[in-house]
Protein backbone atom coordinates (compact mmCIF):
# COMPACT_ATOMS: atom_id res chain seq x y z
CA UNK A 1 0.00 0.00 0.00
CA UNK A 2 1.27 3.44 -0.91
CA UNK A 3 1.74 5.81 2.03
CA UNK A 4 2.81 9.42 2.39
CA UNK A 5 6.53 10.17 2.43
CA UNK A 6 8.46 12.08 5.04
CA UNK A 7 7.43 13.19 8.52
CA UNK A 8 3.79 12.83 9.56
CA UNK A 9 3.84 14.49 12.99
CA UNK A 10 1.49 17.39 12.20
CA UNK A 11 -1.48 16.73 9.96
CA UNK A 12 -3.71 19.54 8.72
CA UNK A 13 -7.20 18.38 7.77
CA UNK A 14 -9.07 20.81 5.51
CA UNK A 15 -12.81 20.41 6.09
CA UNK A 16 -14.79 19.06 9.05
CA UNK A 17 -17.19 16.91 7.08
CA UNK A 18 -17.86 13.33 8.16
CA UNK A 19 -14.87 12.05 6.21
CA UNK A 20 -12.51 14.72 7.56
CA UNK A 21 -13.69 14.05 11.11
CA UNK A 22 -13.29 10.29 10.66
CA UNK A 23 -9.72 10.83 9.47
CA UNK A 24 -8.93 13.33 12.25
CA UNK A 25 -10.13 11.02 15.02
CA UNK A 26 -8.13 8.09 13.71
CA UNK A 27 -5.00 10.16 13.21
CA UNK A 28 -5.26 11.63 16.67
CA UNK A 29 -5.71 8.16 18.12
CA UNK A 30 -2.56 7.10 16.26
CA UNK A 31 -0.56 9.82 17.98
CA UNK A 32 -0.50 12.58 15.37
CA UNK A 33 -0.97 16.27 16.09
CA UNK A 34 -4.08 17.16 14.12
CA UNK A 35 -5.44 20.58 13.16
CA UNK A 36 -8.83 20.77 11.43
CA UNK A 37 -9.63 23.92 9.44
CA UNK A 38 -13.30 24.45 8.55
CA UNK A 39 -14.70 27.43 6.68
CA UNK A 40 -18.14 27.14 8.28
CA UNK A 41 -18.92 27.98 11.90
CA UNK A 42 -19.94 24.38 12.66
CA UNK A 43 -18.71 20.89 11.77
CA UNK A 44 -20.52 18.57 9.39
CA UNK A 45 -19.83 19.68 5.84
CA UNK A 46 -22.68 18.30 3.76
CA UNK A 47 -24.21 16.95 6.98
CA UNK A 48 -24.97 20.49 8.05
CA UNK A 49 -27.63 22.21 10.10
CA UNK A 50 -30.04 25.07 9.41
CA UNK A 51 -32.14 26.68 12.12
CA UNK A 52 -35.12 28.73 10.94
CA UNK A 53 -37.28 30.85 13.22
CA UNK A 54 -41.03 30.51 12.79
CA UNK A 55 -43.97 32.09 14.57
CA UNK A 56 -43.99 29.36 17.23
CA UNK A 57 -40.24 28.85 17.66
CA UNK A 58 -37.18 27.27 16.04
CA UNK A 59 -37.18 24.60 13.35
CA UNK A 60 -33.93 22.59 13.25
CA UNK A 61 -33.16 21.05 9.87
CA UNK A 62 -30.53 18.65 8.64
CA UNK A 63 -29.33 20.05 5.32
CA UNK A 64 -27.65 16.96 3.93
CA UNK A 65 -28.07 13.20 4.32
CA UNK A 66 -31.00 11.96 6.36
CA UNK A 67 -30.46 8.20 6.11
CA UNK A 68 -27.92 6.79 8.56
CA UNK A 69 -26.79 3.19 8.16
CA UNK A 70 -23.87 1.06 9.41
CA UNK A 71 -23.39 2.88 12.74
CA UNK A 72 -20.51 0.52 13.59
CA UNK A 73 -18.41 2.64 11.25
CA UNK A 74 -19.04 5.65 13.48
CA UNK A 75 -18.31 3.56 16.55
CA UNK A 76 -14.92 2.63 15.06
CA UNK A 77 -13.96 6.30 14.82
CA UNK A 78 -14.86 6.85 18.47
CA UNK A 79 -12.89 3.73 19.41
CA UNK A 80 -9.78 5.32 17.94
CA UNK A 81 -9.80 8.00 20.62
CA UNK A 82 -10.84 5.58 23.35
CA UNK A 83 -14.49 6.64 23.48
CA UNK A 84 -17.79 4.79 23.28
CA UNK A 85 -20.14 6.12 20.64
CA UNK A 86 -23.13 5.54 22.91
CA UNK A 87 -21.74 8.08 25.38
CA UNK A 88 -21.93 10.77 22.68
CA UNK A 89 -24.78 9.83 20.33
CA UNK A 90 -28.22 8.36 20.95
CA UNK A 91 -29.33 6.27 17.98
CA UNK A 92 -32.80 4.86 17.50
CA UNK A 93 -33.77 2.37 14.78
CA UNK A 94 -36.18 3.72 12.20
CA UNK A 95 -39.13 1.42 11.56
CA UNK A 96 -40.23 1.12 8.89
CA UNK A 97 -37.00 2.00 7.12
CA UNK A 98 -39.09 3.48 4.31
CA UNK A 99 -42.75 3.58 3.43
CA UNK A 100 -43.20 3.20 -0.30
CA UNK A 101 -46.29 4.64 -2.00
CA UNK A 102 -47.13 3.42 -5.49
CA UNK A 103 -49.32 4.97 -8.20
CA UNK A 104 -51.82 2.09 -7.99
CA UNK A 105 -52.56 3.13 -4.39
CA UNK A 106 -50.69 0.26 -2.73
CA UNK A 107 -48.27 0.89 0.14
CA UNK A 108 -45.29 -1.23 1.14
CA UNK A 109 -43.44 -0.86 4.44
CA UNK A 110 -39.75 -1.68 4.09
CA UNK A 111 -38.45 -3.48 7.17
CA UNK A 112 -34.97 -4.67 8.09
CA UNK A 113 -36.11 -7.84 9.85
CA UNK A 114 -36.14 -10.47 7.11
CA UNK A 115 -39.04 -12.45 8.57
CA UNK A 116 -41.16 -9.32 9.07
CA UNK A 117 -40.38 -8.08 5.56
CA UNK A 118 -41.23 -11.48 4.12
CA UNK A 119 -44.66 -11.26 5.72
CA UNK A 120 -45.11 -7.66 4.51
CA UNK A 121 -44.40 -8.67 0.91
CA UNK A 122 -46.58 -11.75 1.26
CA UNK A 123 -49.50 -9.63 2.48
CA UNK A 124 -49.15 -6.79 -0.06
CA UNK A 125 -47.95 -8.68 -3.15
CA UNK A 126 -48.01 -12.45 -2.65
CA UNK A 127 -46.13 -15.58 -1.50
CA UNK A 128 -44.00 -16.04 -4.61
CA UNK A 129 -42.64 -12.51 -4.32
CA UNK A 130 -41.97 -13.05 -0.62
CA UNK A 131 -39.95 -16.18 -1.39
CA UNK A 132 -38.02 -14.26 -4.04
CA UNK A 133 -37.25 -11.55 -1.51
CA UNK A 134 -35.66 -14.08 0.85
CA UNK A 135 -33.43 -15.33 -1.97
CA UNK A 136 -32.52 -11.73 -2.78
CA UNK A 137 -31.45 -11.12 0.82
CA UNK A 138 -29.12 -14.09 0.53
CA UNK A 139 -27.67 -12.59 -2.64
CA UNK A 140 -27.05 -9.08 -1.24
CA UNK A 141 -25.63 -10.56 1.97
CA UNK A 142 -23.12 -12.48 -0.15
CA UNK A 143 -22.34 -9.29 -2.06
CA UNK A 144 -21.60 -7.49 1.18
CA UNK A 145 -19.30 -10.25 2.44
CA UNK A 146 -17.37 -10.40 -0.83
CA UNK A 147 -17.18 -6.65 -1.44
CA UNK A 148 -16.55 -5.09 1.95
CA UNK A 149 -13.12 -6.46 2.80
CA UNK A 150 -11.49 -6.50 -0.63
CA UNK A 151 -13.23 -3.74 -2.60
CA UNK A 152 -14.60 -1.13 -0.16
CA UNK A 153 -12.80 -1.25 3.17
CA UNK A 154 -9.23 -1.07 1.83
CA UNK A 155 -6.92 1.24 -0.08
CA UNK A 156 -6.59 0.25 -3.73
CA UNK A 157 -3.59 1.38 -5.73
CA UNK A 158 -3.98 -0.74 -8.86
CA UNK A 159 -6.59 -2.84 -10.64
CA UNK A 160 -4.34 -5.78 -9.81
CA UNK A 161 -5.24 -5.25 -6.15
CA UNK A 162 -8.69 -6.57 -7.02
CA UNK A 163 -7.40 -9.97 -8.09
CA UNK A 164 -8.58 -11.85 -5.04
CA UNK A 165 -10.72 -14.95 -4.57
CA UNK A 166 -13.64 -12.66 -3.76
CA UNK A 167 -13.51 -11.20 -7.27
CA UNK A 168 -14.17 -14.63 -8.70
CA UNK A 169 -16.98 -15.11 -6.20
CA UNK A 170 -18.57 -11.80 -7.24
CA UNK A 171 -18.42 -12.82 -10.88
CA UNK A 172 -19.90 -16.21 -10.09
CA UNK A 173 -22.96 -14.82 -8.28
CA UNK A 174 -23.63 -12.23 -11.00
CA UNK A 175 -22.27 -9.11 -9.33
CA UNK A 176 -21.18 -7.66 -12.67
CA UNK A 177 -24.54 -8.02 -14.36
CA UNK A 178 -26.87 -5.02 -14.54
CA UNK A 179 -28.71 -4.24 -11.32
CA UNK A 180 -32.33 -4.10 -12.49
CA UNK A 181 -32.28 -7.45 -14.32
CA UNK A 182 -30.48 -8.99 -11.35
CA UNK A 183 -33.20 -7.80 -8.98
CA UNK A 184 -35.84 -9.20 -11.35
CA UNK A 185 -34.11 -12.56 -11.15
CA UNK A 186 -35.47 -12.77 -7.61
CA UNK A 187 -38.47 -10.41 -7.52
CA UNK A 188 -40.71 -9.76 -10.49
CA UNK A 189 -43.24 -7.28 -9.14
CA UNK A 190 -42.47 -3.67 -10.19
CA UNK A 191 -43.02 -2.49 -6.61
CA UNK A 192 -40.26 -4.60 -5.09
CA UNK A 193 -38.01 -3.97 -8.08
CA UNK A 194 -38.26 -0.24 -7.43
CA UNK A 195 -37.71 -0.34 -3.68
CA UNK A 196 -34.65 -2.58 -4.00
CA UNK A 197 -33.04 -0.80 -6.93
CA UNK A 198 -33.69 2.91 -6.34
CA UNK A 199 -30.40 3.00 -4.37
CA UNK A 200 -28.59 3.12 -7.73
CA UNK A 201 -29.51 6.81 -7.70
CA UNK A 202 -27.04 7.26 -4.83
CA UNK A 203 -24.35 5.92 -7.16
CA UNK A 204 -25.43 8.37 -9.85
CA UNK A 205 -26.74 5.74 -12.24
CA UNK A 206 -29.92 4.21 -13.53
CA UNK A 207 -30.56 0.71 -12.11
CA UNK A 208 -30.68 -0.37 -15.75
CA UNK A 209 -27.06 0.77 -16.19
CA UNK A 210 -25.59 0.22 -12.70
CA UNK A 211 -23.78 -3.00 -11.94
CA UNK A 212 -25.42 -5.44 -9.56
CA UNK A 213 -22.56 -4.94 -7.11
CA UNK A 214 -24.34 -1.71 -6.13
CA UNK A 215 -27.09 -3.78 -4.59
CA UNK A 216 -24.72 -3.69 -1.61
CA UNK A 217 -26.24 -0.27 -0.89
CA UNK A 218 -29.62 -1.98 -0.54
CA UNK A 219 -27.99 -4.34 1.96
CA UNK A 220 -26.64 -1.44 3.99
CA UNK A 221 -30.04 0.13 4.56
CA UNK A 222 -32.77 -2.36 3.70
CA UNK A 223 -31.14 -5.33 5.49
CA UNK A 224 -28.66 -3.86 8.00
CA UNK A 225 -31.13 -1.18 9.09
CA UNK A 226 -31.62 2.59 9.21
CA UNK A 227 -31.07 4.70 12.34
CA UNK A 228 -31.89 8.22 13.44
CA UNK A 229 -29.75 10.14 15.94
CA UNK A 230 -31.50 12.18 18.59
CA UNK A 231 -31.08 15.79 17.52
CA UNK A 232 -30.89 14.91 13.83
CA UNK A 233 -28.09 13.55 11.69
CA UNK A 234 -26.05 16.71 12.22
CA UNK A 235 -25.59 15.59 15.83
CA UNK A 236 -23.20 12.92 14.54
CA UNK A 237 -20.49 15.31 13.26
CA UNK A 238 -21.05 17.53 16.31
CA UNK A 239 -20.33 14.56 18.59
CA UNK A 240 -17.37 13.41 16.51
CA UNK A 241 -15.82 16.88 16.65
CA UNK A 242 -16.37 17.16 20.40
CA UNK A 243 -14.78 13.77 21.07
CA UNK A 244 -11.86 14.58 18.78
CA UNK A 245 -11.31 17.91 20.50
CA UNK A 246 -11.39 16.22 23.91
CA UNK A 247 -8.50 14.07 22.73
CA UNK A 248 -6.29 16.84 21.42
CA UNK A 249 -7.51 17.69 17.92
CA UNK A 250 -7.44 21.44 17.32
CA UNK A 251 -10.48 22.84 15.48
CA UNK A 252 -10.53 26.24 13.84
CA UNK A 253 -13.97 27.08 12.53
CA UNK A 254 -14.64 30.06 10.29
CA UNK A 255 -11.25 29.46 8.67
CA UNK A 256 -11.31 29.17 4.89
CA UNK A 257 -8.34 27.52 3.21
CA UNK A 258 -7.60 29.13 -0.15
CA UNK A 259 -4.58 27.14 -1.32
CA UNK A 260 -2.11 24.40 -0.50
CA UNK A 261 1.51 25.53 -0.76
CA UNK A 262 3.64 22.94 -2.53
CA UNK A 263 7.32 22.53 -3.30
CA UNK A 264 7.42 20.19 -6.26
CA UNK A 265 4.93 17.48 -5.37
CA UNK A 266 5.21 18.01 -1.63
CA UNK A 267 2.74 20.07 0.43
CA UNK A 268 4.45 22.23 3.02
CA UNK A 269 1.62 24.48 4.25
CA UNK A 270 -1.90 25.73 3.68
CA UNK A 271 -2.94 29.37 3.26
CA UNK A 272 -6.15 30.87 4.58
CA UNK A 273 -8.40 33.67 3.37
CA UNK A 274 -7.08 35.78 6.26
CA UNK A 275 -3.55 35.56 4.90
CA UNK A 276 -2.28 33.05 7.44
CA UNK A 277 0.22 30.35 6.52
CA UNK A 278 -0.12 27.10 8.49
CA UNK A 279 2.76 24.66 8.08
CA UNK A 280 1.96 20.96 7.77
CA UNK A 281 3.76 17.64 7.44
CA UNK A 282 0.69 16.10 5.79
CA UNK A 283 -2.42 17.72 4.30
CA UNK A 284 -5.75 15.83 4.21
CA UNK A 285 -8.31 17.44 1.89
CA UNK A 286 -12.01 16.86 2.59
CA UNK A 287 -13.52 19.30 0.01
CA UNK A 288 -15.08 17.81 -3.11
CA UNK A 289 -12.12 16.21 -4.89
CA UNK A 290 -12.35 18.10 -8.22
CA UNK A 291 -12.71 21.39 -6.34
CA UNK A 292 -9.76 20.51 -4.08
CA UNK A 293 -7.54 19.77 -7.07
CA UNK A 294 -8.51 22.90 -8.98
CA UNK A 295 -8.94 25.51 -6.25
CA UNK A 296 -6.53 24.35 -3.56
CA UNK A 297 -3.78 22.51 -5.43
CA UNK A 298 -4.07 24.51 -8.65
CA UNK A 299 -4.02 21.34 -10.76
CA UNK A 300 -6.35 19.81 -13.31
CA UNK A 301 -5.33 16.19 -13.88
CA UNK A 302 -6.88 14.14 -16.67
CA UNK A 303 -8.24 11.63 -14.15
CA UNK A 304 -10.43 14.43 -12.79
CA UNK A 305 -11.27 16.17 -16.08
CA UNK A 306 -12.68 12.96 -17.53
CA UNK A 307 -15.23 12.47 -14.76
CA UNK A 308 -18.97 12.42 -15.34
CA UNK A 309 -21.26 13.38 -12.49
CA UNK A 310 -24.33 12.05 -10.73
CA UNK A 311 -27.70 13.73 -11.00
CA UNK A 312 -28.34 16.53 -8.55
CA UNK A 313 -31.46 17.31 -6.54
CA UNK A 314 -33.89 20.04 -5.60
CA UNK A 315 -34.29 20.13 -1.83
CA UNK A 316 -37.10 21.83 0.06
CA UNK A 317 -36.88 22.12 3.84
CA UNK A 318 -40.27 23.04 5.24
CA UNK A 319 -41.45 23.78 8.77
CA UNK A 320 -45.15 23.14 8.82
CA UNK A 321 -48.31 23.22 10.89
CA UNK A 322 -49.65 20.18 9.01
CA UNK A 323 -49.17 16.54 9.93
CA UNK A 324 -50.04 13.51 7.82
CA UNK A 325 -50.98 10.33 9.63
CA UNK A 326 -50.34 7.94 6.76
CA UNK A 327 -46.64 8.67 6.33
CA UNK A 328 -43.56 7.29 8.12
CA UNK A 329 -40.16 8.83 8.89
CA UNK A 330 -38.83 8.16 5.35
CA UNK A 331 -41.32 8.03 2.47
CA UNK A 332 -40.78 7.33 -1.20
CA UNK A 333 -43.57 8.30 -3.57
CA UNK A 334 -43.09 6.59 -6.91
CA UNK A 335 -44.55 7.94 -10.13
CA UNK A 336 -46.01 5.74 -12.81
CA UNK A 337 -42.90 5.86 -14.97
CA UNK A 338 -39.83 4.34 -13.31
CA UNK A 339 -37.44 3.90 -16.19
CA UNK A 340 -38.61 7.27 -17.48
CA UNK A 341 -37.23 8.97 -14.36
CA UNK A 342 -33.71 7.93 -15.32
CA UNK A 343 -34.25 8.64 -19.01
CA UNK A 344 -35.23 12.19 -18.04
CA UNK A 345 -32.48 12.83 -15.50
CA UNK A 346 -29.51 11.09 -17.10
CA UNK A 347 -30.14 10.62 -20.82
CA UNK A 348 -32.23 13.69 -21.70
CA UNK A 349 -30.95 15.86 -18.81
CA UNK A 350 -34.39 17.27 -18.16
CA UNK A 351 -36.61 17.58 -15.11
CA UNK A 352 -38.74 14.54 -14.29
CA UNK A 353 -41.99 14.49 -16.22
CA UNK A 354 -43.44 11.94 -13.77
CA UNK A 355 -41.61 12.55 -10.50
CA UNK A 356 -40.58 10.08 -7.86
CA UNK A 357 -39.85 11.92 -4.63
CA UNK A 358 -38.40 11.31 -1.15
CA UNK A 359 -40.18 12.93 1.79
CA UNK A 360 -38.56 12.66 5.21
CA UNK A 361 -40.50 13.64 8.33
CA UNK A 362 -37.81 13.77 11.06
CA UNK A 363 -40.16 15.04 13.78
CA UNK A 364 -41.85 11.65 13.63
CA UNK A 365 -38.74 10.35 15.43
CA UNK A 366 -37.67 13.47 17.33
CA UNK A 367 -40.46 15.98 17.99
CA UNK A 368 -38.00 18.35 19.71
CA UNK A 369 -36.60 19.38 16.31
CA UNK A 370 -39.65 21.64 15.78
CA UNK A 371 -41.84 23.82 17.99
CA UNK A 372 -44.60 21.97 19.86
CA UNK A 373 -47.25 20.66 17.49
CA UNK A 374 -45.21 21.47 14.38
CA UNK A 375 -43.50 19.25 11.81
CA UNK A 376 -40.34 19.17 9.69
CA UNK A 377 -40.40 18.01 6.09
CA UNK A 378 -37.31 17.28 4.00
CA UNK A 379 -38.48 16.99 0.40
CA UNK A 380 -36.03 15.79 -2.25
CA UNK A 381 -36.70 15.79 -5.99
CA UNK A 382 -33.87 14.35 -8.11
CA UNK A 383 -32.83 16.71 -10.93
CA UNK A 384 -30.10 16.80 -13.56
CA UNK A 385 -26.79 18.32 -12.51
CA UNK A 386 -25.49 21.60 -13.94
CA UNK A 387 -24.43 19.95 -17.17
CA UNK A 388 -28.10 20.31 -18.13
CA UNK A 389 -29.24 23.55 -19.80
CA UNK A 390 -31.50 24.59 -16.90
CA UNK A 391 -31.25 28.12 -15.54
CA UNK A 392 -31.94 27.60 -11.84
CA UNK A 393 -31.88 31.35 -11.21
CA UNK A 394 -35.29 31.50 -12.84
CA UNK A 395 -36.34 27.86 -12.61
CA UNK A 396 -35.97 27.56 -8.84
CA UNK A 397 -39.12 29.47 -7.88
CA UNK A 398 -41.23 27.82 -10.57
CA UNK A 399 -40.04 24.34 -9.62
CA UNK A 400 -40.73 25.05 -5.97
CA UNK A 401 -44.38 25.63 -6.79
CA UNK A 402 -44.45 22.53 -8.99
CA UNK A 403 -42.97 20.49 -6.14
CA UNK A 404 -45.73 21.67 -3.81
CA UNK A 405 -48.39 20.78 -6.39
CA UNK A 406 -46.84 17.32 -6.81
CA UNK A 407 -46.87 16.72 -3.08
CA UNK A 408 -50.47 17.81 -2.76
CA UNK A 409 -51.44 15.49 -5.59
CA UNK A 410 -49.69 12.62 -3.77
CA UNK A 411 -51.74 13.05 -0.61
CA UNK A 412 -50.13 15.97 1.25
CA UNK A 413 -53.33 17.99 1.28
CA UNK A 414 -52.80 21.69 2.02
CA UNK A 415 -49.03 21.30 2.12
CA UNK A 416 -48.29 24.70 0.61
CA UNK A 417 -50.62 26.68 2.85
CA UNK A 418 -49.31 24.98 6.01
CA UNK A 419 -45.67 25.98 5.45
CA UNK A 420 -44.44 28.38 8.14
CA UNK A 421 -40.73 28.45 7.23
CA UNK A 422 -38.89 27.05 4.25
CA UNK A 423 -35.53 26.86 2.56
CA UNK A 424 -34.79 25.82 -1.02
CA UNK A 425 -31.57 24.33 -2.38
CA UNK A 426 -31.10 23.96 -6.14
CA UNK A 427 -28.16 22.50 -8.09
CA UNK A 428 -26.81 26.05 -8.38
CA UNK A 429 -26.79 26.29 -4.58
CA UNK A 430 -25.03 22.93 -4.24
CA UNK A 431 -22.33 24.25 -6.56
CA UNK A 432 -21.97 27.41 -4.47
CA UNK A 433 -21.38 25.16 -1.45
CA UNK A 434 -18.41 23.56 -3.19
CA UNK A 435 -19.92 20.60 -5.06
CA UNK A 436 -18.69 20.15 -8.61
CA UNK A 437 -21.49 20.46 -11.23
CA UNK A 438 -23.89 21.05 -8.35
CA UNK A 439 -23.87 17.30 -7.72
CA UNK A 440 -24.12 16.42 -4.01
CA UNK A 441 -23.70 12.73 -4.91
CA UNK A 442 -20.31 13.49 -6.56
CA UNK A 443 -18.99 11.71 -9.65
CA UNK A 444 -21.12 8.80 -10.86
CA UNK A 445 -20.13 5.23 -10.04
CA UNK A 446 -19.88 3.97 -13.58
CA UNK A 447 -17.48 1.04 -14.10
CA UNK A 448 -14.54 3.29 -15.01
CA UNK A 449 -15.23 5.60 -12.06
CA UNK A 450 -15.32 2.85 -9.44
CA UNK A 451 -12.67 1.20 -7.28
CA UNK A 452 -9.17 1.63 -8.74
CA UNK A 453 -10.61 3.71 -11.60
CA UNK A 454 -12.08 6.31 -9.25
CA UNK A 455 -9.68 9.17 -8.47
CA UNK A 456 -7.21 7.92 -5.89
CA UNK A 457 -6.91 9.31 -2.39
CA UNK A 458 -3.21 10.26 -2.47
CA UNK A 459 -1.31 12.85 -4.51
CA UNK A 460 2.36 13.66 -4.57
CA UNK A 461 4.35 12.89 -1.46
CA UNK A 462 1.96 13.91 1.28
CA UNK A 463 -1.49 15.08 0.13
CA UNK A 464 -4.38 12.76 0.93
CA UNK A 465 -8.01 13.11 -0.18
CA UNK A 466 -11.08 11.97 1.68
CA UNK A 467 -14.81 12.20 1.02
CA UNK A 468 -17.27 11.02 -1.62
CA UNK A 469 -15.18 12.09 -4.63
CA UNK A 470 -12.48 9.54 -3.93
CA UNK A 471 -12.46 5.86 -2.98
CA UNK A 472 -14.66 4.11 -1.98
CA UNK A 473 -17.39 6.59 -2.97
CA UNK A 474 -20.73 8.13 -2.06
CA UNK A 475 -22.90 7.75 1.02
CA UNK A 476 -22.43 8.16 4.76
CA UNK A 477 -20.88 4.68 5.27
CA UNK A 478 -18.52 5.20 2.35
CA UNK A 479 -17.26 8.62 3.44
CA UNK A 480 -16.68 7.34 6.97
CA UNK A 481 -14.60 4.53 5.47
CA UNK A 482 -12.79 7.05 3.27
CA UNK A 483 -11.66 8.82 6.43
CA UNK A 484 -10.19 5.58 7.70
CA UNK A 485 -8.47 4.94 4.38
CA UNK A 486 -7.02 8.46 4.40
CA UNK A 487 -5.64 7.93 7.90
CA UNK A 488 -4.16 4.63 6.81
CA UNK A 489 -2.25 6.43 4.04
CA UNK A 490 -0.58 8.45 6.80
CA UNK A 491 -0.05 5.81 9.48
CA UNK A 492 0.68 2.87 7.20
CA UNK A 493 -1.74 0.61 9.05
CA UNK A 494 -5.38 0.34 10.01
CA UNK A 495 -5.74 2.84 12.90
CA UNK A 496 -9.08 1.40 13.98
CA UNK A 497 -9.12 -0.37 17.32
CA UNK A 498 -11.80 -2.79 16.26
CA UNK A 499 -11.11 -5.81 14.11
CA UNK A 500 -12.18 -5.30 10.52
CA UNK A 501 -13.56 -8.83 10.65
CA UNK A 502 -16.66 -7.54 12.46
CA UNK A 503 -17.54 -5.58 9.30
CA UNK A 504 -17.11 -8.45 6.85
Amino acid sequence: MRTVKGPTDHVVVVGAGLAGLSAAMRLSGAGRQVTVLEREAIPGGRAGRLDLEGPAGTYQFDTGPTVLTMPDLIADAFDCVGEEMSDWITLEPVAPLYRAFYPDGSVLNVLSDVDEMTEEIRAVIGPDEAAGYRRYVEFVSQLYRYEMKDFIDRNIDSPFDLLTPDLARLVAIGGFRKLAPKVRQYMTDPRTERIYSFQAMYAGLSPYDALAIYAVIAYMDSVAGVFFPKGGLHSVPVAMAAAAEKHGVTFRFGTEVTSVETVGDRAVAVHTADGERIAADVVVLNPDLPVAYRDLLGRDPWAVRRLTYSPSCFLMLAGSSASYSKIAHHNIHFGRSWRGVFDDLIDRRTLMTDPSVLVTNPTRSDAALAPPGKELYYVLFPTPNLDAPIDWRTEGARYRDEAVRTLESRGYIGFGDAIEVENITTPLDWQARGMERGAPFASAHSFFQTGPFRPGNIWGQNVVFTGSGTQPGVGVPMVLISGRLAAERVTGKDPSYRSRARRT
